[in-house]
């Protein structure tokens, strides 16, 4: 159910969103982004470069993102802002939760608007991808 402004209290969790991406959805990701740096796909090379195996795709996170904040807002709401950073490396086959949490809400320009604060977290429960977001609420 999509959230409604009035429900809404600073430090509330927003509904998490787990993820487990595959090694077939990080090629199907490059083919749509056209992002084909082999660390993406290509075990042995991303070996060489020092990691311990290939390693999801940023841009792919922050997708995952964007799909926790549009769940959370619903149909009825809107995205304003929307930005993360890519601090540290997932993996396929390892369960990725997408995270958030109420900063803000408050109305400027006659909007009902809400700030959060969002994350990927890896198995180990660190923040690989923190990020920020600004939604409109009815």
């Amino acid at each position: 159910m999509a959230a409604k402004w009035a429900d809404v209290q600073e430090g509330m969790e927003i509904p998490a969103l787990k993820k487990n991406p595959t090694s077939q959805q990080l090629v199907q990701w490059a083919a749509g982004s056209g992002d084909f740096y082999q660390i993406h796909y290509d075990k042995d090379f991303a070996i060489s470069t020092g990691l311990k195996g290939i390693i999801v795709h940023g841009a792919l996170k922050h997708a995952f993102l964007g799909q926790l904040v549009h769940d959370w807002v619903g149909n009825t709401g809107r995205i304003k802002k929307f930005a993360c950073s890519y601090r540290g490396m997932d993996y396929p086959n390892e369960e990725m939760t997408c995270r958030g949490i109420v900063k803000k809400k408050y109305e400027a320009n006659g909007e009902k608007l809400v700030d959060l604060e969002i994350w990927t977290e890896n198995p180990q429960g660190q923040k690989t991808t923190p990020g920020t977001a600004t939604v409109r609420l009815p």
